[in-house]
């Protein structure tokens, strides 16, 4: 009786353990080309996850809908039914293996339970509609226009046998009879499975983003042209020093906080690199620790090494800038946000080009205007130096 007992709290734990594993699945899985979607789903039957992304702003859901142990010739298909729970009335997406081993993706709108889904406008648009087979895992992928759907929205999906290039009827028991959840895209809930911490995760990489767009993409500019074009006015000198040391470590430090949430998503996404996004923010946060420990070792202006530091010093801040400006616009294409974002960050650094290349201007009138009169003062003052120095020998003759 006792071993009974053990034996089904082993079963259990055992259980336990291994639902707990499956539960993960999709939160560990890497997609090709690093894609990545903020949430997914571990869907109840038929070997299938959801992962998506979800723009509350312009409403769109960018899914990938993997069915995993499916032979190439069978079809799968993931749909939304907007007016009610089940198959009749389902939008779906479908794809399979054609005869020539390219892949078919299409759209089918499911109006009754012996259809053959036939080719079709949905009631929503869809767009970067595609699908790949590998390893005897399907995956499609889409972009849904939901403007007139609801944010709880009931899901959908099959697979079935192909006769030739027609998808056949799908089994009408066990598990294709229960494939079927509901899915709330803004709290990443679904009927069957919590999403796996996507919206902590899609928090994370947009804090990323703030943090390094604020820091390498502005202050880091904007200290740089503090120190290159407010000094040209001799009134503010020292304040435009202390201006720029203040700008640059403000950056210097929000940036850091920015390259470490990074190193954090990185160790979060097992499978996922982005290798150049990745290798300029290490360099990025290398080259500014070094300028921080640089300012430490500042030579003195008269000092015989100054010359040297200066060139080292301008030479690593621009090139701080232009690193980070490309790894931002880098980071845009990883997070995909929408295109007011990068078009108003493009906006910014072209104003912020524009005002350099006109302060560069001024700079240089005033610099070449100090120089002239600089060079006439000297001129006046050695023409009155001979003028003293003759008159005082033929004094002296006389």
């Amino acid at each position: 009786m006792g071993f009974g007992l053990r034996g089904v709290l082993l079963s259990f734990t055992i259980t336990t353990l291994f639902s707990s594993t499956f539960a993960q699945t999709c939160s560990s899985y890497a997609f090709a080309s690093n894609r990545v979607f903020s949430a997914c789903n571990d869907l109840p039957v038929l070997n299938s996850f959801l992962h998506y992304t979800y723009n509350p702003i312009s409403k769109t859901l960018r899914i990938a809908y993997r069915h995993t142990n499916v032979g190439s010739s069978r079809w799968v298909a993931w749909a939304i039914n907007p007016t009610s729970q089940g198959m009749v009335g389902s939008q779906a997406l479908v794809a399979f293996r054609q005869s020539d081993g390219k892949m078919r993706a299409y759209t089918a709108p499911v109006t009754g339970y012996t259809t053959q889904l036939q080719e079709g406008d949905l009631s929503f648009p869809v767009s970067d509609l595609s699908a790949t087979y590998f390893n005897n895992e399907m995956i499609i992928y889409a972009t849904l226009g939901l403007q007139n759907a609801s944010t709880s929205l009931n899901q959908v999906w099959q697979d079935g046998q192909l006769s030739g290039s027609a998808p056949m009827v799908h089994a009408t028991a066990g598990d294709n009879v229960k494939s079927m959840a509901t899915l709330n895209v803004l709290s990443g809930q679904s009927g069957s499975a919590p999403a796996a911490g996507g919206s902590s995760k899609n928090e994370k990489r947009n804090i990323h983003g703030v943090l390094n767009a604020m820091s390498w993409g502005m202050m880091m500019p904007m200290g740089a042209i503090l120190a290159r074009y407010v000094r040209v006015f001799q009134s503010a000198d020292p304040a435009w020093f202390y201006l720029h040391v203040t700008c640059q470590t403000a950056g210097y430090i929000v940036g850091v906080a920015g390259w470490a949430t990074g190193i954090r998503l990185g160790s979060q996404s097992p499978g996922i690199q982005f290798t150049s996004h990745r290798v300029i923010g290490i360099i990025l946060f290398s080259l500014a620790t070094l300028q921080v420990i640089a300012l430490l070792i500042r030579p003195k202006k008269d000092h015989k090494y100054r010359i040297y530091w200066n060139m080292y010093h301008h030479s690593l801040g621009y090139g701080i800038i232009i690193l980070g400006i490309i790894n931002i616009f880098k980071g845009f294409d990883i997070l995909n946000p929408e295109k007011k974002w990068k078009r108003g960050y493009t906006g910014m650094i072209v104003g912020v080009a524009i005002v350099a290349l006109v302060m560069e201007a001024y700079t240089w009138f005033v610099v070449l205007r100090r120089k002239k009169a600089a060079e006439t003062q000297k001129m006046s003052n050695s023409s009155n130096g001979r003028n003293n120095g003759y008159g005082g020998v033929t004094n002296g003759s006389v």
